[in-house]
């Protein structure tokens, strides 16, 4: 969900792909309408999806926005499909569109509420004031690794693992100044954290908010996967932490204070979240229907806010500027220092990460093409077919290691694979966690090597990469062997 977001995007598709011509030739010359993975189309579609993913790997050095090439790419497949279906069936198309438009449209409304309330939690200096609080108790070095690893752990949850990642490597930063080996590994240890807290929550991560979306697991279910979750950040943390010195670096004077409103402003995001739990166990409503109600009573409570820092304004703030409050019109602020100080929830709105979420618009319609195509059940029959579900779903999150997970989980849904409420489970814990294997497998992990740039590098992410891994195994054991019962309960959703 940010920008800095790089290498870790939509290979797994890709990779499925790349093994359909060959699989495609065995199924003969004759291609039924609904099977075009023999046909020119199909492969001018594979064509088109790996050029523009090739572009997305470069946008580092082309300085070119991965939404892009995806957003292109996606209008190019999908005219080719049409031609494809102009003779036999030509609004098939039109509707296998709006169905992953209808998948999509969900999936942008309830992160641009949840942004929004992230950004504006961070606007009132809830964020800050977290920090400030860590960096000025005086705590030693170990005692950092620890805190900052546990409350990216539970802050995830609600916080998305990405926020809370570099919320933390800030606060790891500050307090380890140029001890790079005590930054490098509390670095390795929030992103673990951060990526394992997002797993057992659909405010998490995008892969459990699909899969809750979908209503394959209920949001309670997710919660069995706690235990599993911290197993999964606690070995790799405790294996790190004998390296971590007990020095106390030298206490800092930070102090930040709330901006008004910020404890209410948390309250409601709260509140949101109980909205869209609750109308989507109790009545069966979409989640977003609840989030954009909670961004709906943000918006008003924005209001209340906008109106009220206009009024703290003395008639000398306006009078030096030649203003008077009426030229403010409300919410239609002035430019300046003056619409710094005024709160507008339209910036907070404007903050949200539009070039990440066209980018998952690209991913979801190019995805949704391969399925149309015929693609993903090849790679469906190919996985959960010949190798089973619990290998299969392993390996998800062994791959979500090298690309991202979205594309992964978004691919996996498509397929809807016939599996138990364990498996599901299951592919929602390693497509979760399974990013932390190496740097670039999670946004948290591609953030923070920004953040800590030269420092946390994917070199020595890597060289933890072992004990990463045995986290890793260990909250597969450990969800096997905790949540038994649901590996013989049929998921009821898709």
């Amino acid at each position: 969900m940010n920008r800095m977001t790089r290498i870790n995007i939509n290979t797994a598709t890709l990779l499925f792909c790349l093994l359909a011509p060959v699989m495609a030739i065995a199924a003969g010359d004759h291609v039924p309408v609904h099977d075009l993975t023999n046909h020119w189309v199909g492969y001018a579609v594979l064509i088109i999806f790996a050029l523009a993913y090739i572009v997305v790997i470069l946008e580092e050095h082309i300085h070119m926005r991965k939404s892009k090439p995806v957003i292109v790419a996606a209008g190019i497949i999908w005219a080719l499909i049409a031609v494809a279906y102009r003779q036999e069936a030509p609004d098939f198309v039109a509707q296998e569109i709006r169905r992953n438009l209808l998948d999509y449209a969900e999936l942008l409304l309830f992160l641009l509420a949840a942004m929004t309330y992230i950004n504006t939690m961070d606007e009132r200096g809830i964020f800050n004031a977290i920090r400030a609080w860590l960096v000025s108790r005086g705590f030693s070095l170990r005692a950092i690794f620890w805190l900052t690893g546990l409350l990216a752990f539970f802050i995830s949850p609600f916080a998305d693992n990405l926020t809370t990642a570099l919320l933390m490597a800030t606060v790891v930063m500050a307090v380890g100044g140029d001890n790079r080996a005590f930054v490098i590994v509390a670095c390795i240890n929030v992103v673990v954290a951060a990526n394992a807290g997002g797993a057992f929550s659909p405010f998490g991560d995008i892969t459990t908010l699909m899969v809750w979306q979908k209503g394959i697991v209920e949001f309670e279910e997710f919660f069995v996967l706690f235990i599993p979750s911290l197993v999964n950040w606690i070995i790799p943390a405790a294996l790190m932490s004998f390296t971590v010195p007990k020095l106390k670096p030298q206490q800092m004077d930070d102090k930040v204070e709330l901006r008004h409103g910020a404890l209410v402003i948390a309250g409601l995001f709260l509140l949101t979240i109980a909205l869209a739990v609750c109308g989507h166990n109790f009545l069966h409503l979409p989640p977003v229907i609840g989030m954009m109600t909670g961004l709906g009573i943000l918006k008003l409570y924005g209001y209340y806010l906008t109106h009220r820092d206009l009024r703290m304004m003395s008639q000398a703030d306006f009078a030096k500027r030649g203003m008077l409050p009426a030229d403010f019109g409300g919410e239609n602020l002035a430019v300046g220092d003056m619409q710094r100080k005024v709160f507008n929830i339209f910036v907070s709105l404007k903050r949200a990460e539009w070039d990440t979420l066209m980018f998952f618009y690209g991913v979801i319609m190019c995805v949704g093409a391969l399925g149309t195509v015929g693609y993903l059940e090849m790679a469906s029959q190919s996985l959960y077919g010949n190798l089973g579900a619990s290998i299969s779903n392993i390996l998800i999150g062994i791959l979500s290691a090298i690309v991202d997970n979205i594309p992964v989980m978004f691919a996996v849904l498509s397929m809807n694979p016939d599996m138990s409420h364990g498996q599901w489970l299951l592919v929602t814990l390693t497509a979760g966690v399974g990013g932390s294997l190496l740097s670039i497998g999670s946004a948290a992990g591609v953030a923070v090597m920004g953040q800590a740039r030269g420092i946390y590098t994917f070199f020595a992410h890597l060289k933890w990469m072992w004990a990463i891994a045995l986290g890793y195994a260990a909250s597969i054991w450990v969800h096997f062997l905790l949540n038994a019962a649901y590996f013989t309960v049929n998921a009821g959703g898709g």
